[in-house]
């Protein structure tokens, strides 16, 4: 569950769906998965590049550009006639493979200084062997290193430097592994509060994958191969989590009726890709409904809530305390106190079951703000 918690963490440091007002958590995701460009190994985060959680936000069924990449190291690249210079390389080429293992499981430990000092050792080997896919993989590790430790000018010029190494490689600009590392530039540049910039990326982020549907649409039948209805779904997840990821950014900045919007749309994606009672439908409608309770359509975020509560409940949901609290909110928000102090208290025991210490905390703050509402209501009667 701890991993779960630090991958959620991957995309902003705030989590996309509130618990009550002061706001239990947003939860983030991520992220989280509709895709993932590395493996989610982290100690207080994951250093997972466009990732939420280990079994959710889409990503089960996109490819990972992480995973491209490592089997490439898996290959020589070089191809010399003379044995020893081949051999030399083959030496090299391990090297940097055992040096990003070592990185990755230092990432795993939480010991993220030994995990940079590896990198660093892995990206000069890889420059020095001309390794292009080594360097790509590391700047891209470097890069979600650099994120985590709060180092966002960095983390943005690691980001930059491997889009460029693949661009010059040859990759399409809407290659959906360019698509997720504009993603991820999107929401640094959200965090630095660079607003054109971020509102530029995620627009740069739907539309090219807007417009990769629409080519998709438009292909022969006999040409609509499994690889081609492959592509399509892993293009269509990724294009929820832009959405997802952009409605939380809209939310942040008080345009509820864009982030509605977003939500709306990436809650319809999940459902038909990858069903109803998937673990983060269940999360997105909770977001959706904390997003109408936000705007005062306190009965219509409450039907919302509840549907997916149930569901989760049925489903074994693993984080069935986050979306109780978020309908305890909800209800606090509708004056049904006493059903509010209900579900929060129940969502408190599966937090703490559950090591969700965040969690406790921000429930705990809810059952406060019971408690200030329950004083409230006593001084007007008085009154």
């Amino acid at each position: 569950m701890a991993a779960y918690r630090a991958v959620r963490a991957v995309l902003c440091r705030t989590q996309s769906g509130f618990f009550g007002p002061a706001g239990l958590r947003r939860r983030c995701i991520a992220v989280q998965n509709f895709s993932v460009m590395s493996q989610p190994e982290a100690g207080a985060r994951s250093t997972c590049l466009i990732a939420r959680s280990t079994y959710g936000r889409f990503r089960r069924n996109v490819q990972t550009q992480a995973g491209v990449l490592w089997a490439a190291l898996a290959f020589s690249l070089f191809s010399s006639s003379d044995e020893d210079k081949r051999d030399e390389a083959q030496r090299k080429e391990d090297d940097i493979v055992l040096l990003l293992k070592k990185a990755k499981l230092s990432m795993h430990r939480g010991q993220l200084q030994a995990a940079s000092s590896f990198l660093h050792q892995a990206i000069a080997l890889a420059h020095q062997t001309h390794n292009t896919q080594a360097i790509i993989y590391t700047y891209s590790l470097m890069a979600n290193l650099a994120y985590v430790q709060g180092q966002l000018e960095n983390a943005e010029k690691l980001f930059k430097a491997a889009m460029s190494f693949m661009l010059s490689g040859g990759t399409p600009e809407d290659d959906n592994a360019i698509v997720e590392m504009s993603l991820k530039l999107a929401t640094i540049y959200a965090e630095m509060n660079k607003a054109e910039l971020a509102d530029h990326g995620f627009r740069f982020c739907t539309e090219s994958l807007e417009a990769k549907l629409e080519k998709h649409k438009e292909l022969p039948a006999e040409e609509k191969t499994e690889e081609e209805e492959a592509l399509r779904k892993e293009t269509r997840l990724l294009l929820g989590l832009c959405l997802d990821s952009r409605a939380r950014y809209r939310a942040s900045h008080h345009r509820l009726n864009q982030a509605r919007e977003d939500y709306q749309n990436a809650l319809n994606i999940c459902r038909q890709e990858q069903g109803e009672t998937h673990p983060q439908t269940l999360v997105l409608m909770s977001d959706l409904a904390t997003i109408l309770d936000l705007q005062g359509r306190h009965d219509e975020a409450l039907v919302l809530i509840q549907q997916a509560v149930d569901q989760s409940r049925a489903a074994g949901h693993p984080e069935q305390h986050v979306l109780l609290g978020n309908m305890a909110g909800i209800l606090l928000h509708t004056g049904r106190l006493e059903d509010s102090v209900r579900l929060y208290l129940e969502a408190l025991s599966l937090a703490r079951q559950a090591g969700d210490q965040e969690a406790v905390d921000s429930i705990q703050e809810g059952l406060q703000e019971v408690k200030k509402k329950r004083s409230q209501s006593k001084e007007e009667a008085a009154g």
